[in-house]
């Protein structure tokens, strides 16, 4: 039976086990996200099960034919189109026939969307909406259902990380009178709660919610921290200051249930919604209770990645707050990220994000290395404003999917695969609806298709991705090492850093971008070529005394494996140039990764 208050639980009893344990360090995890209602529904015919072996079912595999089988006519498309608004049909039970496909793609950590319950009726297929926290939505399926979600993946090596919320509940009341209003700072009259109330029962009592109307401006305080996110209800979590935060009824209880999921789950982490839109107090008082209890049950590195939106020094300001382990995104990453493959942005504009880091108070930059997870495409794109598409939107983003996806693997961070992006979803419509394509095809597929899945392990993304994360979980270096925008030249004479010369449209600056990663005296030099059409050849600055002239550096991985010059197994000399350097050949719209042998 289903817990109806936190004086319900037992968690004695729940925590009387052996549980799974933390990774030694998260840096060396590979995230991937995805939307449960948008991922998997069993019923795929021709994948490759946890196992590797042919399963069936009677959705058949999509191919290049079957794009757009689902718009052929308006009337069609308008079906499509509505059905990408609503519930699809992803499930837990789904999802767990597919970690085989994450393990072999080289996942070691899938973050998946909050699977609590949904106002009832309500369209909030993403799950942050919620009415009741004690219990598993059941378009998703059930308790038990995310207990074996979780046993398996654990089986497999794969952790599990939740998406949860504490910031605000779902449309759970209504304003008197029957409209929302816009936040001006003082509480509006409510009228009860909607059905059957809210749950657990603790969050039933007056006060619970800050009743304060719809956020208009999210940036300014206090209505970013006070506002309802329009329908969904923000929760007051607490008062006071960090250092003497008094936490609520509310988010104790909340608190306990979290922790009630941690132990009936055996759950690795959270990823904590709307970090910047709680009080930091109460963000301390969560992360602080989550961490012990967690510890007390063995999860020594229980991790909480926090959604906080805002420049750089503001996230680690609050990281180190609050007492989060990671943040989700830094001052822009997926922005720079995207556009420095893209050739519209300076690669400086992305590194320096991870240099500099006495700026934001922190005494090295390897800091970074577990305290930011990285990624370009994400199932809200705020900072595409109308224009939300995924990176292989357009002909550009197809031919650099495997440049950023490397890019995005091999530098510091936590790197996050976005679902789908390793199948070059390209979710082109304009909102989120079109980002949240569902793998397994549905009503709502990839493509503008319908009744199609896209679980392919011979896509060529997929492949190539899979060969890059094997290298990132053999080389200490490309998971732990400091990290290095290197200097390029064309002459071998004159040396500088690669940057835009154009006028920031993608493709103007069409160069080979390298980095070097470098751990216990090992340097592995990276690079990508933002030319999608061409080769590009340059001299590429290494590390002056970890090199002597005329010894080789090899390649491990080119995403032309088998080139004349450069190809994979090949070497290169170093050579007496820039203090030491050597000559790299990149293929257009390629990536490449070289290491000295040993």
């Amino acid at each position: 039976m289903e817990p109806r208050s936190v004086l319900d639980i037992d968690l004695r009893a729940l925590t009387d086990r052996v549980f799974h344990p933390s990774p030694a360090a998260w840096e060396d995890e590979v995230l991937y996200f995805l939307l449960v209602d948008r991922f998997s529904d069993g019923r795929e015919d021709g994948y490759l099960d946890n196992a590797g072996s042919p399963a069936t079912g009677g959705t058949p595999l999509l191919r290049t034919a079957d794009h757009g089988n689902a718009v052929a006519t308006e009337e069609s498309a308008a079906a499509w189109r509505a059905a990408g608004g609503g519930w699809v049909g992803g499930t837990l039970a789904g999802l767990r026939t597919k970690l085989g496909y994450l393990r072999r793609l080289g996942v070691t950590a899938v973050w998946i969307s909050p699977i609590l319950r949904q106002v009832p009726g309500a369209g909030t297929y993403h799950g942050y909406g919620t009415y009741d926290f004690l219990a598993v939505d059941p378009h998703f399926g059930t308790g038990e259902d995310l207990r074996d979600l979780v046993a398996e993946a654990h089986r497999l090596g794969i952790r599990v990380v939740l998406d949860i919320v504490l910031n605000h509940a779902g449309d759970v009341f209504a304003y008197e009178p029957d409209v929302v209003p816009l936040w001006s700072g003082q509480p509006y009259p409510i009228r009860g709660l909607r059905g059957d109330g809210v749950w657990p029962s603790e969050l039933q009592r007056p006060g619970t919610f800050t009743g304060k109307g719809r956020i208009v401006d999210w940036d300014r305080f206090p209505e970013y921290v006070e506002g309802d996110f329009d329908e969904l209800k923000d929760i007051h979590l607490g008062s006071g200051d960090s250092d003497g935060y008094r936490p609520s009824p509310a988010l104790i209880a909340l608190t306990r249930a979290y922790q009630y999921w941690i132990a009936y789950a055996d759950l690795d982490g959270f990823r904590v919604d709307t970090v910047k839109h709680m009080d930091q107090g109460a963000a301390r008082y969560f992360a602080s209770a989550v961490h012990e209890f967690a510890q007390s049950i063995g999860k020594e590195r229980f991790y909480l990645i926090a959604e906080i939106t805002g420049d750089r020094a503001f996230a680690v300001r609050t990281l180190q707050s609050t007492g989060m382990d990671a943040a989700l995104g830094l001052a822009d990453v997926q922005d720079r990220l995207e556009w420095t493959v893209k050739g519209a942005r300076d690669p400086a504009e992305y590194f320096t994000l991870f240099r500099n880091s006495l700026q934001v108070g922190v005494d090295s930059h390897t800091w970074f290395r577990d305290r930011v997870v990285t990624g370009y495409d994400d199932h809200d794109q705020v900072r595409k404003g109308p224009s939300k598409a995924r990176f292989a939107a357009d002909d550009l983003g197809r031919r650099l999917a495997v440049a950023a996806l490397a890019l995005n693997a091999t530098t510091l961070g936590i790197p996050c695969v976005y679902y789908g992006s390793e199948q070059l979803f390209d979710g082109r419509g304009g909102n989120d609806r079109y980002i949240r394509e569902a793998m397994f095809g549905g009503s709502f597929g990839p493509f503008r298709s319908r009744g199609r899945h896209a679980f392919d392990e011979t896509h060529p993304v997929y492949v190539e991705l899979a060969k890059i994360l094997a290298l990132r979980r053999r080389i200490p270096a490309l998971r732990r090492g400091r990290q290095y925008l290197r200097e390029i030249s064309g002459n071998g004479v004159e040396f500088g850093l690669p940057r835009l010369l154009g006028d920031g449209v993608p493709g103007a600056l069409r160069s080979v971008v390298p980095w070097s990663r470098i751990f216990a005296d090992h340097e592995v030099v990276l690079a990508v070529n933002t030319d999608p059409f061409e080769a590009r050849t340059a001299w590429v600055t290494v590390d002056d005394g970890l090199h002597a002239e005329g010894s080789t550096l090899t390649c491990r991985y080119s995403t032309d494996a088998g080139a004349a010059a450069g190809g994979v197994g090949g070497t290169v000399p170093v050579e007496a140039r820039n203090g030491k350097a050597v000559l790299l050949t990149v293929p257009a719209a390629g990536f490449v990764m070289y290491e000295a042998a040993g």
